[in-house]
């Protein structure tokens, strides 16, 4: 099941049935859970924990240092669930210090063609990011999210539960659960009821994120004079909300309040200019010295 021009590090820990293919590379102290597949010149590094069931394509780069400024080398971290595909050229980086080390992935999720999953990123279970889509670092990627080809998501956006990105869409704030939004500027345009049936919701359940909607995003309620704030507030001070709904209104809800930019995770973030200014005073250094 190895072939005989892979390198596996002897730190490197594979489970049963796993399948290593022709000039793949495992790094040092690697884990690879049964029945991973790790096809052709592929590349799993940095100590990669990977779970069951797991597929490597071609040109996959798992693991690798971050492309971070105030990376410092350190012993930081890559957890990958179990049953996801990686497709030809994604690359995930692991965590940086700063940030609590650690980059992860969840369970059953497709990474399309080029998909690229920064440092510290969260990504949950069953989504499908397709071709290219461009995860900056720090971003969250809740539940069952569907995004499609070429998508770039700002540092610290938050993308919530069900939602569907259209292809070619800018996301520089967080995203509502059920909906979809596309565009540049992107913006919501409907809510993912195909997503929700696919997923076995009830028709109450998909009627009262269908109100929620109507009443917070949709055109008729732009044009209705009230600004999102008292939309929200209309919509939180009903009591026969279904819990999808009440989900959906705490989600805008923080990112609203809690958040700065539109994303709630901006609020949170402990890095500062002095984490990164390494790389500037070398650039200074260099200069100087004529190098």
């Amino acid at each position: 099941m190895i072939h005989e021009s892979a390198y596996i590090d002897p730190t490197a820990d594979l489970g049963q049935n796993v399948t290593v293919g022709p000039h793949a590379y495992i790094g040092s102290h690697v884990v690879l859970g049964d029945n991973c597949v790790v096809h052709n010149n592929a590349t799993v590094t940095g100590g990669a924990i990977c779970g069951s069931d797991n597929v490597f394509f071609p040109q996959v780069v798992i693991g690798a240092d971050p492309q971070d400024l105030k990376f410092k080398g350190g012993d930081t971290k890559l957890v990958i669930g179990h049953d996801n595909v990686f497709r030809e050229m994604v690359t995930v980086h692991r965590g940086t210090e700063v940030a609590g080390g650690i980059t992860e992935i969840g369970s059953h999720n497709r990474f399309l063609v080029g998909t690229h999953v920064a440092h510290d990123c969260a990504v949950g279970n069953d989504c499908v990011l397709s071709n290219h889509v461009q995860l900056a670092g720090h971003v969250r990627i809740e539940d069952k999210v569907t995004m499609g080809g070429i998508i770039g998501v700002h540092h610290f956006a938050t993308i919530g539960t069900l939602a569907f990105i259209g292809g070619l869409t800018r996301i520089v704030a967080d995203v509502p659960p059920f909906m979809i939004v596309e565009g540049n500027p992107s913006r919501v345009r409907s809510f993912n009821e195909t997503g929700m049936k696919r997923w076995g919701f009830l028709p109450e359940q998909i009627e009262g994120v269908r109100e929620a909607y109507l009443k917070l995003f949709s055109q008729r309620a732009e044009r209705s004079g009230l600004t999102l704030v008292k939309r929200l507030a209309e919509l939180e001070a009903r009591t026969d909300l279904n819990g999808e709904v009440r989900y959906l209104f705490q989600s805008v809800r923080r990112s609203m309040s809690e958040g700065s930019y539109g994303r709630q995770l901006e609020a949170d973030r402990q890095d500062t200019d002095a984490d990164r200014q390494a790389y500037y005073n070398k650039g200074v250094h260099d200069q100087e010295a004529g190098v």
